[in-house]
C-alpha cells in the first residue's frame, strides 16, 4: 500500500479531509494538517509534508490551498521535490508522466472536491514514463 503525505492550510481543510476519507481504504495517508478551517501559515504544514517525501517515510504528496500556488512554491523550496500544480487530471497525469512529480498541489477555491478526487487518483495512479524524460527531470534540481 502505497504511502501518501497530506497537508493542508485552512482554506484547503474540508478538501484534505474529503480526500482522506476517499482514499483511506486504498493509501495510508499521514496528515500533517491543518486540523481546522482557522486560520494558518501554510508553510508551517508543508515543510514536514515535503520533508516526509523527501526522505522517503512517504511516496507520493498532496497540498491544498486556496490557489495551490502557496503550497506548490513552498514544497518546491526543497530539492528533491517536484510539487505540481494541478487543477485538471490531464495535468497531474502529464506531471507524473513526464516531470516525475512527487507532490501535487491543488486550488480549493477553483475546483469542485470530486475534481479534486480525480486529479488526485490520477496522480497516484500514474507512472514516471522516464527514457527522454529523465534527462531532464536529472536537471532540475539546484545541487
Amino acid at each position: 500500500m502505497k504511502k501518501i503525505a497530506i497537508a493542508a492550510d485552512h482554506a484547503g481543510f474540508e478538501y484534505k479531509e474529503y480526500l482522506k476519507e476517499q482514499l483511506k481504504d486504498k493509501y495510508e495517508i499521514q496528515d500533517f494538517g491543518t486540523h481546522s478551517l482557522d486560520s494558518v501559515d501554510y508553510p508551517d504544514f508543508v515543510h514536514p509534508t515535503a520533508s516526509s517525501v523527501e526522505n522517503g517515510d512517504n511516496e507520493l504528496g498532496i497540498l491544498i490551498c486556496g490557489s495551490g500556488q502557496g503550497v506548490q512554491i513552498t514544497a518546491n523550496k526543497h530539492q528533491q521535490i517536484r510539487c505540481a500544480l494541478a487543477w485538471m487530471p490531464e495535468i497531474a497525469t502529464l506531471s507524473r508522466q513526464h516531470n516525475n512529480a512527487n507532490m501535487v498541489a491543488l486550488p480549493a477555491r477553483f475546483i469542485a472536491k470530486e475534481l479534486a478526487l480525480e486529479i488526485v487518483e490520477k496522480f497516484l495512479t500514474t507512472d514516471f514514463e522516464g527514457g527522454r524524460h529523465q534527462n531532464r527531470v536529472n536537471k532540475i534540481a539546484c545541487s
